[in-house]
């Protein structure tokens, strides 16, 4: 009988090598590798695959997938999974710990087993105790949710042979699979369970979600090949001590990843937001170093309001900036220097984007200089003004997608005023003051 093979592998980036290492040569880590016990692959493993492989066919020839799609009766959660959930689908949801994943994802089995599924909820970390006092919190008792207390992969898989709609795990990092000698958590044991789940989801048509630990940085604890394995990868932002939390895609095999579902925290749990137009903005006093723009998440226009301060730097001069890129702020700042001549060398400058929401497209470029600049001058801008537009390189400031809809949603929360880079193509009620280039941007302070 052939030897069971021994490796180490490293529980920062999964990387293996036959030999014990300090330092990992790939992620740089230090003290990662552990050792691991992997059972001999069986002496007619290789022939059995090839047999079973398949000629290559074109394209053309290959008939569709018709793939089933049903709502979790959570609007929030249907727009960040593209329009609701797919049958035979392995949907990864991380977050901090506190954001809400066990809560929201045990009321979406509810739901599902109130629409007439049936749900496994595997806990591997909780009681079932526990669960079910958060089940009476959030009103998720219902005869067809199935609760389930284990950590053994065998077992899961047994039960959810039985026949299920869809599953949730929780987590994946707490759940083992006897086929490794690896602890619980490590990247062999994650790996493994998460390619037996995906099996397991498409052959039997089962809705699995499982939740993910994150690390210090951010990311699914675990191999990057974690993410790369299921269908669509969601994860949480924002403070878990914030009553809004954002459910952003970053990956999805049967939709787009731009956009969002916005939660709030309540004590019935997580629901979703219905009317957060207005929730980002506060137009209660008027301050200097505060400018208002709307960016687009996928199709949703969001007002959200930037803030600045400017200070005397003490030494070198600090950027900072929370819910916006650095490096971006960065080159405005230089940009503002060379073109209106403002010393921001002499200054520290801080930015932040109300609500703990981020943003990554280039609309707000000139909110954010608009704020800068209120805060340099210590002069307000009006609370009903909107600075919508992309600046570049050369001061120029440009045109950026959906304006009209954009200014459509200013109007809704009350705003009258807009500096843009162009006026609307539509009929548009609201006064529109054309920017073209970044010192006309003044005129408006």
């Amino acid at each position: 009988m052939a030897k069971a093979k021994t490796f180490y592998e490293c529980q920062s980036c999964g990387m293996t090598t036959p030999r014990m290492m300090g330092k990992c040569t790939n992620c740089g880590a230090w003290n990662s590798f552990v050792e691991v016990k992997e059972k001999p692959e069986p002496k007619n493993a290789r022939g059995a695959i090839a047999k079973e492989s398949k000629a290559a066919v074109a394209i053309t020839d290959v008939a569709e997938d018709n793939f089933s799609r049903y709502s979790t009766r959570e609007a929030e959660l249907d727009r960040a999974l593209g329009g609701g959930l797919v049958s035979g689908s392995l949907v990864l949801i991380g977050g901090s710990p506190g954001v809400g994943k066990s809560t929201l994802l045990l009321k979406i089995a509810a739901n599902l087993a109130d629409a007439g599924k049936k749900v496994l909820y595997v806990s591997a970390e909780e009681s079932a105790g526990q669960i079910r006092l958060r089940a009476e919190r959030i009103g998720a008792l219902k005869p067809r949710l199935m609760l389930l207390n284990e950590i053994d992969l065998q077992t899961i898989k047994d039960e959810l042979a039985a026949g299920y709609d869809a599953a949730v795990i929780d987590s994946i990092q707490t759940i083992y699979s006897g086929e490794l000698s690896a602890a619980p958590g490590s990247v062999s044991q994650v790996r493994e369970i998460t390619f037996e789940l995906m099996r397991l989801a498409k052959e039997r048509e089962i809705a699995i979600f499982i939740i993910g630990h994150i690390t210090k940085e951010g990311a699914i604890a675990g191999p990057r090949v974690l993410e790369h394995m299921v269908d669509t990868v969601l994860y949480f932002e924002g403070d878990s001590s914030e009553e809004l939390r954002i459910l952003r895609a970053f990956k999805n095999r049967f939709g787009g990843t731009s956009e969002i579902g916005i939660f709030e925290m309540t004590r019935e749990g997580l629901k979703s937001a219905g009317n957060i137009g207005g929730r980002f903005f506060n137009r209660r006093e008027n301050k200097s170093g505060s400018a208002a723009t709307i960016t687009m998440e996928g199709t949703r226009p969001l007002v959200l309001e930037v803030q600045a301060l400017v200070s005397d730097a003490f030494g070198s001069p600090r950027r900072s900036s929370t819910g916006f890129d650095q490096a971006r702020l960065t080159m405005l700042l230089a940009l503002l220097e060379k073109k209106l001549e403002l010393p921001f060398n002499r200054y520290d400058v801080f930015i932040n984007i109300a609500g703990g929401i981020r943003v990554s497209e280039t609309a707000a470029d000139l909110a954010v200089i608009a704020a800068i600049l209120s805060s340099f001058r210590n002069r307000p801008i009006g609370e009903k003004t909107l600075f919508i537009g992309e600046v570049s390189l050369i001061g120029d400031i440009r045109e950026v997608g959906g304006m009209d809809q954009r200014l459509i949603e200013g109007v809704a929360q009350g705003f009258e005023k807009a500096v843009v880079p162009r006026k609307p193509m539509g009929k548009i009620d609201i006064k529109c003051f054309v920017a073209e280039e970044v010192s006309k941007v003044i005129d408006w302070m």
